[in-house]
């Protein structure tokens, strides 16, 4: 009993946080749904990516690769490349996840965006477990993007309209995340690191093989800047 009462106050503190990436989600996910219905997948597809990838912008990138040819090489150099931020949100959660047992792995597995943004900013409530509470944000926010998913998927099946324009959702959503960041943390440092190697990765290597570069860096300087970073604030 004691165990379940930890797991509620643990869900009823973390549900509020998460109400704004319900909202998001609701439009993110439909988006993807509708368009992977409307480029000829079944419902199945987008639900089962969401449930087993839950990658937002890989599963964009992911419904492209379906409909190309067959690259398994290309593909996982993709997927490490959309995903390779998540390099840099692990760099800033190891304290926060240390020692929290079998919920480590799964929280190291529902690493979104959105989660990592609560999780990494949000004030736990005192009497509420943390672990739980990362926990509890990290499933519903993955419980949202499903469900959108699936929804989506339902529909772009039954309904046909033009969908033109709602690939550009994973651009608008970055950004706002971006805007986020800057403006909960006390100090721009990390921002400015990646605003600055993106720039010069482009300059140096041009448009279309900038990303690796700058993530490279971007991940060097975070990694040896770390301990200055957070005693500065920036990671806070």
């Amino acid at each position: 009993m004691r165990q379940t009462g930890t797991r509620r106050r643990a869900l009823a503190a973390a549900f509020p946080n998460t109400i704004p990436i319900l909202a998001g989600f609701c439009f993110l996910g439909m988006a993807h749904g509708l368009l992977m219905a409307r480029s000829g997948f079944h419902w199945l597809y987008p639900t089962l990516m969401a449930i087993v990838v839950f990658g937002g912008s890989l599963e964009y990138v992911a419904m492209e690769m379906l409909l190309s040819a067959f690259d398994p090489l290309a593909a996982i150099a993709t997927a490490l490349l959309v995903q390779a931020r998540h390099l840099f949100y692990g760099v800033a959660m190891l304290d926060k996840y240390k020692g929290l047992g079998w919920k480590r792995f799964y929280l190291i597995f529902g690493m979104c965006d959105e989660s990592f943004s609560i999780n990494c900013t949000a004030q736990v409530p005192e009497g509420v477990d943390r672990g739980w509470f990362y926990f509890f944000v990290t499933l519903l926010d993955q419980c949202y993007w499903v469900t959108a998913n699936l929804i989506g998927g339902l529909l772009g099946s039954l309904i046909t309209f033009d969908t033109q324009g709602l690939d550009f959702v994973m651009t608008a959503m970055f950004v706002v995340i971006f805007l986020e960041q800057w403006l909960k943390e006390r100090r721009h440092s990390t921002a400015v690191i990646g605003l600055g190697a993106s720039a010069l990765s482009l300059v140096l290597f041009g448009p279309d093989r900038f990303l690796l570069p700058a993530m490279a860096c971007i991940l060097f300087l975070l990694t040896v800047l770390r301990g200055p970073i957070e005693k500065a604030g920036g990671l806070a």
